[in-house]
């Protein structure tokens, strides 16, 4: 049950149809806040008093085949709201993808990219977006680098979500990264306190939102296969990318580490994934 409305509490969150967005809104309503819920082609929030703001709006999938999409998702709508919103904090979404040519994942490290590489259009366009954020001077807005979010509803558009769907689906996985490959994975409730607690008291520009841990290709793919029969091809030639373990020190200040495994989630995934799959495919 939602606690009732604190007026003094108020947030608007964009891109609130989406998994993290419409995840946010929740915790936040269940929290006392009152919450503007901004979708596609809301304008309601111009010329309003918005309080808090966290800029959810994003595009992970076909980034390479959607360039100006992402764009406009990750810097266009973001520069209005900076421009032209009234607000007493402001929470743009980011990346820790941007870490994946840098030395360090320390927030602070310098973050190399390369224009010519169509796989840096993503992260390019997130730094963009922190650059708009970072060039205001009011210390309250900020940016929250989100490693791989996952969750009950999180769907297909993901890495594990497609895994976890292909297994169920399909019965096999086709990975095009080495079983070495890890990444960090952190459950969506999680990341919702952590951007509520960024917003109301952070000190820091730059947070990441992190487990803190990798989990490898190899360890999701065994796990499924406990309940699952499966298939699972590799390609040949197919590189191992590690990324390196972010480093969450500045959000350990707020609130406790994530201390959800995600492999011991995965059951609870696969049959989440079978819900909605047989749903979708009832006439």
């Amino acid at each position: 049950m939602s606690a009732a409305p604190d007026a003094r509490r108020r947030a608007t969150v964009f891109g609130a149809a989406g998994f993290v967005g419409r995840h946010l809104v929740a915790h936040l309503e269940a929290e006392g806040w009152s919450v503007r819920a901004i979708r596609r082609g809301d304008e309601s929030w111009r010329g309003a008093e918005l309080g808090h703001v966290f800029y959810c709006i994003g595009l992970t999938a076909n980034f390479r085949q959607r360039p100006f999409e992402t764009v406009e998702a990750h810097v266009g709508m973001l520069a209005d709201v900076l421009r032209q919103a009234r607000f007493d904090s402001l929470v743009y979404l980011s990346s820790t993808r941007v870490y994946s040519a840098a030395a360090s994942t320390r927030e602070e490290a310098p973050i190399p990219v390369e224009p010519s590489d169509p796989s840096d259009l993503y992260d390019i366009s997130k730094l963009m977006g922190e650059a708009l954020c970072l060039s205001r001077p009011e210390p309250t807005v900020r940016v929250a680098r989100l490693s791989n979010v996952f969750g009950d509803d999180m769907g297909p558009t993901n890495f594990l979500g497609s895994l976890i769907r292909d297994a169920v689906v399909d019965g096999r996985i086709v990975l095009g990264q080495d079983l070495g490959s890890e990444k960090d994975y952190v459950a969506v409730d999680y990341v919702a306190r952590a951007l509520a607690a960024i917003a109301e008291r952070g000190t820091e520009r730059l947070y990441n939102v992190a487990r803190g841990r990798n989990t490898s290709h190899a360890a999701i793919v065994e796990t499924l296969a406990k309940t699952l029969m499966l298939r699972v091809e590799v390609l040949p030639c197919s590189p191992i990318v590690r990324f390196a373990p972010i480093v969450t020190q500045r959000l350990a200040a707020l609130l406790p580490e994530d201390s959800i495994d995600p492999l011991d989630r995965l059951a609870v995934l696969i049959a989440k994934t079978r819900d909605m799959t047989e749903r979708d495919s009832k006439p």
